[in-house]
């Protein structure tokens, strides 16, 4: 490889793993404050979207630039390629932590809603458990683990479908709730899609490795 090639991916692969660094952080930041009810620390990460966009904004115009003036192929190309892709997952995943915080202010000012009958925290611990391999499956070019992240999607699709039957039966017993009751759902809808998105990843981290596309 040229070694300004070389220079230009190893830029790339920086900027890739800040706003890695950054999402993780805002996802941690997001769960803890619906589990915590800490409207403070969910202030924190609506306002550190402003950040992660523009790093997007930002990853995506390296990939262009790389492609335009390098003209990678083979191995390089296939890179590019996939961090243009896992870049708008990223930021995908930096939306929805966004939009779990805004919920998270919500039920915060209804303390009195649990959030273990619906099993909130144990989809939020494994939806993020699944965002931190797909990432560490990238960091660490590791293609065994990016296909364990694809195995745990069906896990948190059951926990999904089984909070929509609770909901929908606390919606009927207690009509009064339903708007917080509405907010558990759409909490645990965001956190879904997050996982969505991790096995999004986690296939992108498999085709850069072994130049084989996963989907479907």
């Amino acid at each position: 490889m040229p070694r300004h090639l070389q220079r230009q991916i190893d830029k790339l692969k920086q900027a890739i793993l800040a706003l890695v660094e950054m999402v993780q952080q805002s996802v941690r930041d997001a769960i803890e404050a619906v589990e915590s009810r800490d409207v403070a620390l969910a202030q924190r990460v609506i306002e550190s979207d402003t950040a992660i966009d523009q790093m997007e904004i930002d990853v995506e115009e390296e990939c262009l630039h790389t492609l335009a003036l390098f003209q990678p192929v083979a191995d390089d190309l296939r890179f590019v390629v996939a961090v243009l892709k896992i870049n708008n997952d990223l930021e995908r995943i930096g939306d929805l932590a966004t939009n779990i915080a805004k919920n998270s202010i919500a039920l915060a000012a209804d303390p009195d809603i649990s959030l273990k009958p619906f099993g909130i925290d144990e989809m939020a611990k494994l939806a993020g458990e699944m965002i931190k391999q797909s990432l560490d499956s990238l960091v660490e070019i590791d293609a065994a683990k990016a296909r364990n992240v694809c195995k745990s999607d069906d896990a948190v699709d059951d926990l999904h479908a089984r909070m929509y039957d609770l909901v929908e039966k606390q919606v009927s017993e207690n009509a009064g709730r339903f708007p917080q009751l509405l907010r558990l759902l759409i909490t645990a809808r965001h956190l879904e899609r997050m996982a969505d998105d991790a096995v999004n990843i986690a296939e992108d981290v498999i085709y850069l490795i072994e130049g084989e596309i996963v989907r479907h």
